[in-house]
């Protein structure tokens, strides 16, 4: 069942309607001896109560109040107000007596601050002001008074409505996304109680076999890495290509997403790199770094993996550990790669080949944060990247890579 904010006041103003019809009967009774005419009030209360009764459907709700009724219900309030000076004594009028319709005519005005909100209550209470000075003839002081009463109280009330209804779609944003959280892990759940092992227990098979079924045993695994990032909460954007998948080569998202406002989940951007011999471990709530940050180090992590593929060997498995610790963010690539000969890298630099030096180690620098390398022939090689949360940039701004 759909809760409304806003029923409440459609409610009041159905009773409002009712007793403020009840009271300008009222009054008038009271002094129609009065009245140089009475006749006219009398035909116009007798239209302004069949009106109220019968339109009580129509204020029950802003579905069922149209514009076409707020039009002939503001019409039936500014037509009293003008019947006023024809049916009543002049001398009554300029002491400050009632108009016909006398605080009936709030409802009409309320109605349109309901449904439109206070630009509508300012167009109607607009009207109303004018016929109320059409109708004392100047602006007296309990003219103005009543007029700028209902004014204000009419473009509060449309404000509030706005801003109630502003609140109930976001809460029901709020409950769609929670219901929608919900779903998606209790199906994370099914999925990782059947599909994902069975697709585990496929690749180590294929492994102990070999020939054929070791190449279907792979590609169970690149599934199972790509099912689980999926239902681990869509960090993988739906577009993306791979560049050698025959090969294991790492995955690359192409998506061309919108530069976004605020800081970004790491997870996010790593994530296209786990595959069959990629293995992504990282904390289970978000990792915010600011967007070029957060870019960066997707992009020294992208070139530690090429150095693993390129140095290591296509069979090569690698490993990328995400830490998110309160002042800084570590990520650690690894593999059981033959490691880096003693002294390889400052040759390297020497005979101008910068890998590591400017896709690593100057991305990070440029963050204020820092890249060290480990490597043990043997053994492996281990890229522990070090960046803090708030970045210093030296440059005003990292590179669009």
């Amino acid at each position: 069942m759909r809760m409304s904010v806003e029923q409440p006041l459609w409610r009041a103003l159905t009773a409002y309607r009712v007793l403020t019809m009840l009271y300008a009967v009222g009054l008038f009774a009271t002094a129609h001896d009065e009245f140089p005419r009475p006749w006219i009030a009398v035909a116009y209360y007798a239209v302004l109560g069949t009106w109220t009764l019968a339109t009580l459907p129509r204020v029950a709700n802003a579905a069922r109040c149209t514009k076409r009724f707020l039009a002939a219900d503001l019409t039936i309030a500014v037509v009293g107000i003008l019947l006023t000076p024809v049916a009543d004594a002049h001398e009554r009028i300029q002491s400050g007596g009632p108009t016909l319709p006398s605080i009936w005519t709030a409802g009409a005005v309320l109605a349109f601050a309901i449904k439109g909100g206070w630009r509508w209550a300012a167009l109607a209470s607009g009207l109303v002001a004018v016929a109320n000075l059409i109708e004392r003839g100047s602006p007296a002081r309990d003219t103005v008074h009543n007029v700028i009463l209902v004014c204000i109280a009419s473009i509060a009330i449309g404000y509030v409505v706005e801003v109630a209804r502003a609140s109930e779609r976001t809460l029901a944003r709020a409950l769609e996304i929670e219901a929608a959280t919900r779903e998606r892990e209790r199906l994370a759940r099914d999925i990782h109680d059947s599909v994902l092992q069975v697709l585990a227990m496929v690749q180590r098979r294929g492994a102990v076999l070999g020939g054929e079924a070791a190449e279907l045993g792979r590609m169970a695994g690149e599934q199972e890495v790509a099912l689980r990032t999926l239902v681990s909460g869509g960090l993988v954007p739906v577009s993306r290509i791979s560049e050698d998948t025959t090969e294991g080569a790492v995955v690359r998202a192409v998506d061309e997403e919108p530069e976004p406002s605020g800081p970004v989940d790491l997870r996010a951007l790593l994530a296209p790199y786990a595959g069959a011999r990629v293995s992504l471990a990282e904390p289970g709530a978000p990792v915010p770094l600011a967007p070029a940050a957060a870019r960066e180090v997707a992009a020294a992590v992208g070139a530690a993996l090429d150095n693993v593929r390129r140095h290591a060997g296509e069979d090569a498995r690698a490993w990328i550990l995400v830490e998110d610790e309160p002042d800084e963010v570590i990520v650690t690539v690894r593999d059981d790669g033959p490691g880096i000969p003693e002294g390889r890298l400052v040759q390297a630099e020497g005979e101008g080949r910068l890998g590591v030096a400017l896709s690593i180690r100057g991305r990070l620098s440029d963050l204020g944060g820092s890249a060290e390398l480990v490597s043990v022939p043997g053994q492996g090689t281990e890229v522990e990247m070090k960046v803090p949360k708030e970045q210093t940039n030296t440059r005003g701004k990292a590179e669009q890579r």
